[in-house]
């Protein structure tokens, strides 16, 4: 009997041991799929007649050369484009000088940096891929060109990721070089919270720069940055109804006048 037992008890703890991954996928598998609410941010870019405070802009390019810069690219943006914000071109040429840029090949084949210029592409961070993943344990930083378009949730998630981290709650344990943060897909990412310190950019305009804020402002940069024609579409899709509104009318008008008279010569 005690022999049966035996073998009854190591089963059961067998089991017990072959299931704790598979319960432990799950709940991962669970998280992934969690309803993630966000938080309804108001942008003034957003709505049918919504354009970009250019002044929040400046702010999120500052937030972003200062902080985000040392691990995104944003290699689809050259610095001319910072006119579209309300940079003249004489701050664009000062601010492009403060970046070396690898040039050439010179008169002996040779590459060399310079000073960049208005008309060169943001200085990626890293040479490579590879690189940039050596440098953040692996994990390789994405580019920021057109994330507010990439991701679902659009300028609401960003928003939401930049704000979202705290302490895991009672019971959850966070792997080894990951970062909890309640709007992430999982809740674990391996970035750690860029926007960490209230002041952590000082602005030259004088705004408080709290977390919300740098949050908000960078977000705005980079939502103009995935769309920076945004406006002149809205503007051009305003004119387009007004003209078929007017046009509509008119077709409508001329209609009623033709029956009418087809009207009076039938009787």
């Amino acid at each position: 009997m005690r022999p049966l037992l035996t073998t009854v008890k190591a089963a059961a703890v067998a089991a017990a041991v072959l299931l704790v991954p598979v319960i432990a996928s799950v709940d991962a598998r669970a998280q992934e799929h969690e309803v993630i609410h966000l938080p309804d941010t108001k942008f003034t870019f957003e709505g049918p007649f919504g354009t970009f405070d250019r002044a929040s802009a400046q702010r999120g390019f500052q937030v972003y050369k200062e902080v985000c810069s040392a691990c995104h690219s944003m290699r689809q943006l050259s610095y001319r484009n910072l006119s579209g914000i309300g940079l003249n071109a004489t701050q664009i040429a000062a601010l492009a000088s403060q970046f070396q840029v690898q040039d050439g090949p010179n008169d002996n084949g040779e590459m060399f940096e310079r000073p960049a210029r208005a008309s060169d592409r943001f200085r990626r961070p890293f040479q490579n891929d590879a690189a940039a993943r050596a440098a953040n344990n692996g994990a390789l930083p994405p580019d920021l060109s057109v994330m507010i378009k990439a991701r679902e949730g659009g300028a609401d998630y960003v928003h939401a990721l930049l704000v979202g981290y705290e302490d895991p709650p009672p019971g959850v344990t966070i792997a080894e070089g990951m970062h909890y943060n309640k709007y992430f897909p999982g809740h674990q990412i391996a970035m750690a919270a860029p926007l960490n310190t209230e002041g952590q950019v000082e602005f030259a305009d004088g705004t408080k720069a709290t977390i919300d804020q740098m949050a908000t402002d960078v977000v705005t940069f980079l939502s103009w940055a995935a769309e920076p024609e945004l406006e002149q579409r809205r503007a051009m899709g305003v004119r387009m109804v007004i003209f078929l509104t007017i046009l509509g009318g008119l077709v409508y008008a001329v209609k009623r006048k033709v029956w009418a008279n087809l009207h009076q010569d039938t009787q």
